[in-house]
């Protein structure tokens, strides 16, 4: 399952990924907050990376306004691996490389054609473990001290 969470910054960009999710029948979770409500970006990245904790999702897609910081957000909790992205390339890397389970996009900074793009690199890419995973395990060690 997926979870996808916004700022009020990234509303926009929200609703143009959900819909493009439920074009290709990707079912999701939606924690974000609708047009003309706030939160903070820290509170939005919280409310679904707490889900990828305890298991009830395997990845997220996080938008704010530059993806920045929903993304150092996210990443102060533990077991989260988020990515700011804003090309295919990292997008492709990031689940390659760096096993990362949440992709944080900018509504200010991607538009909705790339956005898509990237969440579908996202989620279609898979680890490649082997000598990454030892890296992997070096980031875990650093969260863990």
């Amino acid at each position: 399952m997926i979870g996808i969470g916004n700022d009020h910054a990234g509303t926009e960009l929200k609703l143009a990924i959900i819909k493009h999710l439920e074009e290709q029948g990707i079912e999701y979770i939606d924690y974000g907050v609708a047009p003309g409500e706030a939160i903070d970006y820290p509170d939005a990245a919280e409310k679904v990376c707490l889900d990828i904790q305890n298991g009830k999702l395997e990845k997220a897609i996080l938008v704010c306004g530059t993806g920045i910081g929903i993304s150092i957000a996210a990443n102060k909790m533990k077991g989260i691996r988020a990515c700011a992205c804003s090309d295919t390339f990292s997008a492709k890397y990031t689940r390659l490389h760096n096993d990362a389970n949440a992709l944080c996009l900018g509504g200010r900074v991607v538009g909705a054609g790339l956005a898509c793009e990237l969440v579908d690199i996202f989620l279609s890419t898979e680890f490649e473990g082997g000598r990454h995973q030892r890296r992997v395990d070096l980031i875990t060690a650093l969260e863990n001290k």
